[in-house]
């Protein structure tokens, strides 16, 4: 177990050496000028250069990548030599001359909003989607299961968008039921943070649970006529701890896969959902980097969602061997 950990890790830094080196060539490569886009449409080829110089791309392409790739460690230095010497302490993964802040600086400030938001709704679609599937698995061609299929088909095929603004509608204009959501930190007042990301949950839960119902669902029906469950039958056990132990269990391996994956990209900035709703998150704050083209952050914004998919992969990983004895044992 230890050999294979220590392979995955070693995969992993691979895989983020990668990300690094082609979004770094994406971005300030095959993109325009950032110079251009930072000094704004009305502006002297003096002052383009001084920004170029200021940003290190008027160096050779390997220099600058290598510049920027030891500045996630080490930190690195803007415009060395000048006035206008900037100072971004690691790990930086780029500085925003728009707003004049440090990338990882801002993202931070910000990850609570989206974590708060990724961890709720995670919980509430993985409950409901793994329960109406379990039900639908074990009532097969009841009421109960053509009512969950028809309430899974309808939240993937509604837009996050058509979903969120109903809820504002219903809940906060006609019902008032909830208020306006406006961040407000749990320790000041539990019940409004609880209001304010009680219809963002509600969003995002609504499409992902039914993805995970569906996909329990199936999962459930084949694991319950696999053969060791046949002779866990015979042998006389109770039909809740075979279902549990030996029918939920291995069933839920897919649904792992998925919701490491589904809460990584949430890390990454729920975007529709924190625009609508007006939540100062990782989300929104790439949205509006995207409409002032401000590459530095929509770069950093991307290599986090990368980190995060990569680590939730391994965290995957470990899952499988407590979740599914049969993986356990290949890995010995």
């Amino acid at each position: 177990m230890i050999t294979y950990l220590t392979k995955r890790v070693l995969g992993a830094g691979l895989t983020l050496f990668a990300v690094v080196f082609f979004t770094f060539v994406i971005f300030f490569y095959l993109t325009p000028d950032p110079a251009s886009s930072i000094c704004g449409e009305y502006c002297t080829p003096d002052a383009i250069e001084n920004i170029r110089r200021q940003l290190g791309i008027d160096q050779p392409f390997l220099t600058q990548f290598w510049v920027f790739f030891a500045g996630i460690f080490v930190g690195r230095t803007y415009g060395a030599g000048t006035a206008a010497e900037i100072y971004c302490s690691a790990p930086c993964i780029g500085y925003s001359f728009q707003t004049r802040s440090d990338v990882m600086d801002a993202i931070i400030d910000r990850l609570p909003v989206t974590l708060t938001i990724a961890v709720g709704a995670a919980v509430l679609w993985v409950l409901s989607g793994v329960v109406a599937g379990v039900v639908s698995a074990v009532k097969q061609g009841s009421i109960w299961d053509q009512g969950a299929m028809m309430f899974a088909l309808a939240g993937v095929s509604l837009p996050n968008y058509f979903v969120a603004l109903i809820l504002q509608y219903l809940l906060v204009v006609q019902l008032q039921w909830l208020p306006f959501p406006t961040v407000t930190a749990f320790s000041d007042d539990p019940t409004r943070w609880f209001q304010t990301y009680l219809m963002p949950w509600m969003v995002l839960a609504l499409m992902y649970a039914s993805m995970y119902a569906r996909l329990t669902r199936t999962n459930m029906i084949d694991t319950l006529n696999e053969n060791f469950m046949r002779t866990a039958r015979a042998k006389g056990l109770k039909p809740g701890p075979i279902m549990v132990r030996h029918g939920l269990r291995p069933s839920l391996t897919p649904v792992v896969t998925l919701l490491g994956m589904d809460f990584a990209t949430l890390l990454g900035g729920a975007l529709i959902t924190e625009t609508v709703f007006g939540l100062n998150g990782v989300g929104r704050y790439a949205y509006q980097a995207i409409q002032t083209n401000d590459q530095p952050v929509i770069m950093g914004v991307t290599l986090l969602a990368a980190f995060a998919v990569v680590v939730a992969n391994i965290v995957v990983d470990l899952t499988y061997t407590v979740l599914d004895p049969r993986v356990r044992v290949s890995r010995s």
